[in-house]
């Protein structure tokens, strides 16, 4: 079932709690240290000028902190915060109901922009650039053309598919930023600062083993940290240590490179189904029941970060690695 999955590019009902632990102050913020310097004197100087803040998009896999960073954004500017998501975006009215609501200096988050319809990016781009929205009202027999002035606002975008923006959606963003995977010490701190704020001790090398399994995601580790924290009740005695993890992830199928199910079957597809690949996309798609798109966003950029997958012209490759970690005979192929 999808609600039991710990690697999902949907955001789970469980992830509520995330709010709880989301940091409020770029400070606060751990990780993406390119990102949040350039971010911070970017705010800082917005303020100096007394004007608002360039619009900003954000754009890396899911789970690495795009949300998070659009409300610090907001904070640091000492704004309210406005979201929507690309896809709830479907007619002109619906995207001048959002703009309507802004005030002065106020953020607009809308999240997966590059899933707005293209007619719906057409009248965002006066929005953006001169504060104005244009829209036709009405049906075919009385339509009307409706001009409304709008405050000046800063749009956060974010996007896992940053090469489905078209050019001139794009270029409207004066601010761009890459978010890349954690490292294991910066997803440890993750870890600890989640077991402050929950207030559930965690042990130091039981950290560095969840980190370890988190696939670089801020997202999974703190979805594994609650995950763990229940076998740490149960199991043991509320403490969680190394032990408690490794039981824990054990049994939640999730290996010492943080790999699930879908990994193993994707991999195998490759190795036993295709000889290997190279195999287009959709045809791993499906052998093994999962959408192109979930494969694309979730588990083929990590699978591709820490070289168990390769793409070329041709397809999808395990590569000799993969082989290895699956304890599958890795045979070299004579072309």
């Amino acid at each position: 079932m999808e609600e039991e999955r710990i690697v999902t590019n949907k955001e789970l009902q469980e992830d509520t709690f995330e709010t709880s632990i989301r940091p409020d102050s770029i400070d606060e913020y751990i990780g993406q240290a390119d990102v949040k310097e350039n971010i911070k004197v970017f705010i800082d100087a917005a303020k100096m000028r007394n004007e608002t803040l360039d619009h900003v998009l954000l754009y890396g896999p899911p789970g690495l902190g795009k949300t998070t960073l659009a409300n610090i954004i907001a904070n640091e500017l000492g704004s309210n915060l406005k979201t929507a998501s690309g896809p709830s975006i479907e007619k002109s009215g619906d995207l001048a109901a959002v703009l309507s609501t802004l005030e002065p200096g106020d953020v607009l988050f809308i999240d997966e922009i590059h899933r707005m319809p293209r007619y719906i990016e057409e009248i965002l781009y006066p929005a953006m650039e001169d504060f104005t929205l244009d829209i036709i009202i009405g049906n075919d027999s009385s339509t009307r053309n409706i001009k409304i002035d709008l405050p000046p606002f800063t749009l956060v975008g974010a996007t896992t598919r940053a090469g489905d923006l078209t050019s001139p959606l794009r270029d409207r963003f004066g601010i761009i930023c890459k978010l890349q995977y954690y490292t294991i010490p910066e997803l440890e701190q993750i870890v600890k600062r989640t077991s402050r704020v929950l207030d559930v001790p965690i042990e130091d090398n039981a950290a560095i083993e969840l980190a370890k399994r988190s696939r670089g995601t801020p997202r999974i580790a703190n979805r594994l940290f609650k995950r763990v924290r229940d076998f740490a009740i149960v199991k043991g005695n509320g403490i969680i240590d190394v032990d408690i993890v490794q039981m824990a992830l054990d049994r939640l199928k999730v290996d010492d490179l943080g790999l699930d199910d879908t990994d193993y079957q994707l991999l195998k597809a490759i190795i036993e189904r295709f000889n290997g690949g190279p195999v287009g996309i959709e045809a791993i798609a499906s052998s093994i029941g999962e959408e192109v798109t979930t494969i694309e966003d979730v588990y083929e950029p990590y699978l591709l970060q820490i070289g168990l997958l390769k793409r070329t012209a041709r397809g999808r490759m395990a590569t000799k690695k993969a082989y290895e970690h699956l304890k599958i005979e890795f045979q070299e192929k004579l072309f």
